[in-house]
């Protein structure tokens, strides 16, 4: 994991990417009870932080942590909580406890934070912000230019470039699929793929690109903004 140090190659971009030091450190040394730390099905909330106060069989009496409320639900209502060195992971598929209880709360926390690309695995997941953010300029592109994908942090710049170095290394043809409902941002991160492909491959010293790379930047924030 990159330091802070490390991490101002992204430039301003870099709170928006991961976590700092100092929230690692307190992370790894929070207090935790594997044993009781819990999620509970709401039906309102869909899920919510709570702990296990005892077992009766296919009973279990919890207590939400927000409300200090007890209830007694079924077990299959309650799902395992992952310790806090898991908070806002970068790769959800790295969880001790992958469920979706888990899944969702990573992806609302990293959004709070936001932190909009959150990897699974193979797959990049991404929230649409409804906001503009600083983690598209050329430094950032410049940072992700040649690194494997767990040597930074999840961004669609980091899959374009991964894509790009198997194109020059395998000599094949190769595919960015970006899906999601309405809305999702589909549009705004293929311009962002197509953004860091004319980046780092087209022309050299002599030729200027400034104007283009402006066009692309100019018409992925309008698109942002209108979304």
């Amino acid at each position: 994991m990159s330091t802070d140090a490390e991490m101002a190659v992204y430039g301003k971009a870099a709170v928006y990417l991961r976590k700092p030091e100092k929230e690692r450190i307190e992370a790894q040394t929070a207090p935790f009870d594997a044993k009781s730390a819990c999620y509970v099905a709401d039906v309102k909330e869909l899920y919510l932080k709570a702990k296990i106060l005892k077992k009766d069989g296919d009973k279990v009496t919890v207590e939400v942590l927000d409300t200090k409320e007890e209830r007694t639900v079924k077990e299959d209502q309650v799902f395992p909580m992952n310790p806090p060195k898991y908070d806002k992971i970068e790769d959800m598929a790295m969880m001790t406890h992958l469920n979706e209880a888990s899944v969702l709360y990573n992806l609302k926390e990293r959004f709070a934070a936001w932190m909009i690309y959150t990897y699974s695995g193979l797959f990049c997941a991404t929230v649409n912000p409804y906001k503009w953010l600083p983690v598209y300029d050329a430094e950032c592109v410049s940072a992700y230019r040649g690194k494997k994908r767990m040597e930074a942090p999840p961004h669609i710049f980091s899959v374009s470039d991964n894509a790009f170095q198997f194109m020059l290394t395998d000599r094949e043809n190769q595919s960015v699929l970006i899906t999601g409902e309405s809305g999702a941002g589909k549009t705004v991160n293929t311009k962002r793929v197509i953004q860091y492909f004319a980046t780092i491959a087209v022309g050299g010293p002599k030729r200027d690109t400034s104007k283009n790379l402006d066009v692309i930047f100019q018409n992925s924030r309008h698109k942002t903004h209108n979304q």
